[in-house]
């Protein structure tokens, strides 16, 4: 008996609730199959839109492609979409190698629609005379000429030509940066067997570590470098020899002599990058992309970075001699701190001070509460609802999928949480969409399928899942992303949610880490998980009262990776300097110790961010984004953190606009006024003379 034919998932309407993806039915094989074809179909509608004899308009140019889904929608976009958000969190040998066959082929096309001379024709003759526009109408015929442009339209064919060759190559390396920082990681452990090298361990990561083991039927203890693991074991293990082999095997990822260095593909990616902005008429590539950016050009980021600077290296510097000071108390007066001692001491010094240990607080953060309390608190704030439903398919059993419900009891979006690290996944947390929100021509709303992807504890034979504070705020912070993407309510899916300016999209995750050492918010879910007691007044007490413990050598951390990123992206010449003392230079302003640097340390060629995301010359918009979480929650703390006047607010004029306005007049409508970094340094506890509005200079 013949099999049934069988039809491609990927080409048909899913059949599913929301038209959520089918993971379950879906075939390593339908992928290529779907690019293809979704290229096929993208190239005959941009003939039907090039040929059309009627003169170019709004409506039959611009929004042509944009809106026209019913019964044709975006193939190309379903498919990619699904294909590199697992490339990202499920991902496997065939996986990678078929990304590495279809990268090339993908960014032909976009360059054959970039650069296609008669579509670009089109699109600037509506550009120069069309109808009367809505704002958010005019915002996407903008954002379309100016994508154009900023990638080639303008070149003469000689240009388009090299312009492609850099793209594709650019692409290439950046999937392969990736590739290998996923394999480098997951292939390195740490493996003990004698039980007194545990020594300073809580049970937590013991267990934790035996069932690692266990899982590839070894005996003893398995360790790795993801955050789960390394984080402990940096923090608790008096081991020293053993955190340095630790500290070690994170810190030079990619930097040996194997396959996967990423040594020399991070300095052509540098060199790429300047080119194409070169190529496009601008001195760096930095130049090129601030224009799209709040902070609008170089000066502007270097002025917030040394404020930065100005402001918290002085108390930095006082948290480290404190550090050092309370490891010489304890190890000698000759003893010489190293980076692979800093979280240990650091956690030695909390202790002493706040009496306050991570592992106090995890037994009160078990998985199933922290998840109610983060849902209650999307509730009392703005009213919605969270409902896991079993039936909706998900690509891992790890991953948990929810449907989301207005506080009208309508629909308003599925909503996927990822929890915990694996083989195929890489690190780090970060928020995705498995589909858009917009608004049909037939006045249909379709709304959005956001994603969250983590990396926390995971539970063992023994416990539940139980996170650390930092993990709490971690799971907050995606968390804002998500509501971004669920409030997103435009018409146009190239202007919703999340897509924002690169400086203000990280606004709503950082506004939500706020909430993490508030009383009112902890008291609604920190119980015990066995006692069922609420987290003492005295933790939170100790919580609050260390919130801003060593927060100036955090914030140089960061700080240090935007001098960084900005070092790389601001190069006029042919970047040709070795990578590693090039780092150890850029940020050599935030540097506290007189220790000199170690030379085999590399962070560079695990800066996915800036080498394989979306960060490059924008990885300031963390510090950024905080100037205006700081002074977004100080409207919440005058109010009461949990007022739906000011979170309604902030959901109409912030969360629920996209990209459908300049940024800074969507925050300036919420608040009332411009920010500045003054609630910032209060939240810091950091004091000085003047004070600079980083913001509007």
């Amino acid at each position: 008996m013949n099999e049934e034919i069988r039809t491609n998932p990927f080409f048909e309407d899913y059949q599913t609730l929301h038209d959520t993806v089918p993971f379950d039915r879906i075939r390593l094989e339908d992928f290529e199959e779907a690019f293809m074809e979704g290229i096929r179909r993208d190239n005959e509608m941009i003939d039907k839109t090039i040929n059309n004899p009627a003169k170019p308009t709004f409506d039959n140019t611009i929004i042509n492609t944009e809106e026209d889904k019913e019964g044709y929608y975006d193939l190309l976009d379903r498919v990619s979409t699904v294909f590199f958000n697992l490339l990202s969190a499920e991902t496997n040998d065939e996986m990678d190698a078929l990304a590495q066959k279809m990268q090339p082929i993908l960014t032909q096309h976009a360059n054959d629609m970039r650069l296609n001379k008669q579509l670009f024709e089109r699109i600037k003759a509506v550009h120069l005379h069309h109808r009367k526009l809505t704002p958010e109408e005019k915002m996407l015929l903008d954002n379309c000429y100016d994508g154009f442009v900023r990638s080639g339209a303008l070149l003469d064919e000689e240009g388009k030509e090299r312009l492609r060759a850099l793209t594709e190559e650019a692409s290439m390396l950046s999937l392969q940066f990736s590739q290998n920082l996923l394999k480098e990681t997951k292939a390195f452990t740490l493996h003990i067997t004698d039980e007194k090298q545990l020594d300073g361990l809580p049970d937590t990561a013991i267990e934790a570590a035996r069932q690692a083991a266990k899982e590839k039927e070894l005996d003893g203890w398995l360790f790795t470098l993801d955050s789960p693991s390394y984080g402990p074991f940096m923090t608790y293990s008096t081991q020293r020899e053993l955190r340095e082999k630790m500290f070690l095997a994170k810190n030079t990822l990619c930097t040996h002599d194997n396959t996967e260095n990423n040594l020399a593909i991070c300095q052509r990616i540098v060199n790429l990058r300047r080119e194409i902005a070169q190529l496009l008429g601008y001195k760096t590539y930095a130049d090129y992309v601030l224009k799209k950016r709040m902070a609008s050009n170089v000066r502007s980021v270097y002025r917030l970075l040394d404020d930065l600077i100005d402001a918290y290296k002085p108390t930095a510097i006082e948290e480290y001699h404190e550090l050092e000071m309370m490891a010489r108390e304890k190890e000698g007066k000759d003893f010489k701190m190293m980076p692979w001692d800093q979280s240990f001491y650091a956690h030695k010094l909390q202790l002493k001070k706040f009496k306050l240990d991570q592992e106090m607080l995890r037994p009160y953060f078990e998985l199933s509460k922290v998840i109610d309390g983060v849902f209650g608190l999307a509730h009392r704030l703005y009213g919605i609802t969270f409902k896991e439903n079993k039936e909706i398919p998900v690509y891992h059993p790890d991953v948990k999928a929810y449907e989301v419900f207005d506080k009208d009891g309508s629909y308003l979006a599925v909503f996927y949480a990822d929890f915990f690290p694996r083989k195929g996944k890489q690190g780090g947390a970060w928020m995705t969409e498995f589909q858009g929100q917009w608004i049909t021509r037939k006045g249909e709303n379709v709304r959005p399928h956001v994603s969250v992807v983590m990396n926390l504890t995971k539970p063992t034979e023994e416990k539940p899942a139980l996170l650390t504070l930092g993990e709490v705020e971690t799971f907050l912070h995606e968390f804002g992303h998500s509501l971004h993407g669920m409030f997103a309510n435009t018409r146009f899916e190239s202007l919703s949610g999340t897509n924002v300016w690169w400086d203000f999209v990280e606004l709503p995750s950082q506004f939500m880490e706020n909430f993490s050492v508030e009383k009112e918010f902890l008291r609604t879910f920190a119980f015990h998980y066995q006692t069922g007691e609420p987290l003492p007044d005295q933790l939170i007490r100790r919580i609050v009262k260390s919130r801003n413990f060593m927060a100036a050598t955090a914030c140089l951390r960061q700080v240090s990776f935007g001098l960084l990123d900005m070092a790389y992206y601001t190069q006029k010449e042919v970047f040709d300097k070795d990578i590693i003392p090039f780092e150890k230079k850029a940020w050599k302003k935030t540097k506290i110790t007189k220790n000199p640097p170690r030379m085999d340390t590399c962070m560079t060629v695990q800066f996915s961010h800036i080498m394989a995301g979306g960060y490059a010359a924008g990885y300031y918009s963390y510090k950024w984004a905080e100037v205006l979480d700081a002074d977004a929650f100080s409207v919440f703390k005058k109010r009461g953190i949990f007022n739906q006047e000011v979170a309604q607010r902030f959901r109409d004029n912030v969360l629920s606009k996209g990209g459908t306005e300049h940024p800074m007049d969507l925050y300036v409508r919420f608040r009332g006024c411009p920010p500045t970094i003054d609630a910032l340094l209060k939240r810091n506890g950091i004091k000085r003379k003047k004070v600079a509005d980083t913001q509007n200079k």
